[in-house]
């Protein structure tokens, strides 16, 4: 534990050290729950676990360039827009001051406010009278900013559709993004890194022995396998 410990620091510090000004085009973000020990021993259903888990410190979000395969960030935090926000914000810290790439998350609505947060502007709206007091500024999102969302229908644990809402930008705009990779919207490539995530890092693993029990623990993990993983 001590030396997981030491490792953990020196693996934070080695990614915040490089990981500066990345000019990314593509940004995909997507949260994971981690099944506490307590959850298991109670023997109930993964859908179960969710709602229990909705409000629980440890959920892992992280955030991909799905183009260089770069893992931009790692966190844990409650499934909350406080640490939405804060994730975006370690995303902004990691891209270059002029980067605005597109971003591309499930269905969570706190994804929203949290982009609009740091990639908005204050615009001041036109008259509509020519009497009367000026309209007062409003907070509008970057023109540049494109973000779209997957949504995933599912019914009796089962995935029955899928739809994209293009949330900021327009859809063109969108499809022109992905063009060059020839790709659709999707959150396929941060997905698999969930799957990669619960293969490596034994406190999230799915039916094993080492549930996580604390929230430090699992930062220390997944700090040492976001250095390991890029």
């Amino acid at each position: 534990l001590a030396w997981l410990m030491e490792v953990a620091d020196h693996a934070a510090a080695f990614s915040r050290y490089f990981l500066h000004d990345v000019h990314a085009t593509q940004v995909q973000l997507d949260e994971l729950f981690a099944l506490l020990s307590a959850v298991k021993v109670g023997g109930i259903s993964e859908a179960e676990a969710i709602q229990h888990l909705s409000r629980s410190p440890h959920w892992i979000w992280g955030a991909l360039d799905p183009v260089t395969k770069l893992l931009l960030t790692l966190d844990v935090g409650d499934r909350t827009l406080a640490v939405a926000q804060g994730v975006v914000h370690q995303v902004v810290r990691v891209l270059a001051p002029d980067c605005v790439p597109l971003f591309v998350t499930d269905g969570f609505k706190e994804y929203t406010t949290a982009l609009l947060t740091h990639f908005g502007q204050w615009v001041q709206p036109p008259r509509q009278q020519a009497t009367g007091p000026a309209p007062k500024p409003r907070w509008m999102p970057l023109p540049a900013l494109l973000y779209a969302q997957v949504i995933e229908q599912y019914r009796r644990r089962r995935l029955v559709g899928v739809c994209h809402r293009v949330m900021f930008g327009r859809l063109a705009a969108v499809k022109q993004a992905l063009a060059a990779q020839d790709w659709q919207i999707n959150t396929a490539f941060i997905e698999r890194v969930n799957l990669t995530i619960r293969q490596h890092v034994a406190a999230v693993g799915r039916r094993v022995m080492t549930l996580c029990k604390h929230k430090a623990g699992l930062r220390q993990q997944l700090a040492l396998y976001h250095a390991y993983y890029n």
